[in-house]
Order: C-alpha cells, then sequence, then structure tokens
C-alpha cells in the first residue's frame, strides 16, 4: 500500500509540473492593475504636453521682449511691428496667435492661445529712465482658445495674469 501511496504522489507531483501556467483570475488581475496605472499615468501625460505647448509662448514673449529692447538700444523706438525684429518672427503657430506693437514708450506683444487647455501670455517692455525693462505676464485660466492679457500703459501684470518673466 505504501508503493501504490507513493506512485500517486509521485504521478500527481509530475501532471502538476505539466499545468504550469497562469490561471484565468491571475491574468484578470494583472489586466485591471495595468488599467489603474494607466488611468493614472495618462492625464498626467497630457498635462505635460500642455506644458511644452505653453513654454513656446512664453519662450516666443521672452524672446520678443528682449528683441524690443535690442531694437530700442539701436533705434530710439520700440519696433511696431515683428517684421522689423531680427529672428524670423511669425505671426502665427500651430498653438498661439502673435501681434506685436510698439512706439516711442513701450513695445507689446499678445500671445493669444487658438487650443483648448491652453493659457495665453503677454509681454511689455517700456522706458524707463535710462533701461528698458519687461514683464512677461501668463492668464490663470487654461479652458478655451483664449485672448492674451491687455498689456499696454502696464508696468505690473494685472491680477488675471500673474508674472512668468522678465
Amino acid at each position: 500500500m505504501k508503493t501504490e501511496l507513493k506512485a500517486k504522489f509521485i504521478q500527481h507531483l509530475a501532471q502538476k509540473r505539466q499545468d504550469s501556467g497562469f490561471t484565468l483570475i491571475e491574468l484578470l488581475v494583472v489586466i485591471v492593475i495595468i488599467g489603474i496605472l494607466s488611468a493614472i499615468a495618462l492625464p498626467s501625460f497630457l498635462n505635460q504636453a500642455n506644458k511644452a505647448r505653453q513654454s513656446e509662448a512664453k519662450t516666443y514673449v521672452g524672446s520678443i521682449n528682449r528683441a524690443q529692447q535690442a531694437y530700442f538700444v539701436e533705434y530710439g523706438t520700440f519696433s511696431p511691428d515683428g517684421a522689423s525684429l531680427e529672428g524670423g518672427i511669425a505671426s502665427s503657430t500651430q498653438n498661439y496667435t502673435y501681434v506685436i506693437s510698439g512706439n516711442s514708450t513701450e513695445g507689446t506683444i499678445q500671445a493669444s492661445a487658438r487650443k483648448n487647455a491652453l493659457k495665453a501670455y503677454g509681454g511689455r517692455v517700456w522706458v524707463s529712465g535710462n533701461t528698458t525693462p519687461g514683464i512677461v505676464c501668463e492668464t490663470t485660466a487654461s479652458t478655451g482658445p483664449q485672448a492674451a492679457p491687455a498689456m499696454t500703459g502696464l508696468t505690473a501684470c494685472p491680477a488675471t495674469a500673474p508674472a512668468v518673466g522678465q
């Protein structure tokens, strides 16, 4: 009887090795875990993509401010439009529309968002004694395409558009 029991035990162990693999429940648990992790990570990824698009406008507005300051040093006035500034300035990109203006005392740029979930930006440089300070402002809301903040005559950003750069 003992030999028969041993034989059955050995058969059982041999059969168990052949049936190795994942059960349906184990596979379903793994799929659910992957789904939960994806649901958490996807919004974060989309937010990072919008931040990258917005950095285009921040960089562009800051560059235009510096170009306006250089133009003022050379000509004694700010450029009335982007055509006279160096650097191949486009009036529109896939994400933003840019409007550049200037006169003898100030130069402004407005970056209006063309897509949903993007913030708009405004920049201004002005004459203050022997210097030409500049500011870059960002709208607080980010829903729907929106116009840039009005920057004319301001030496600080409006309450609806806090400063993001000088």
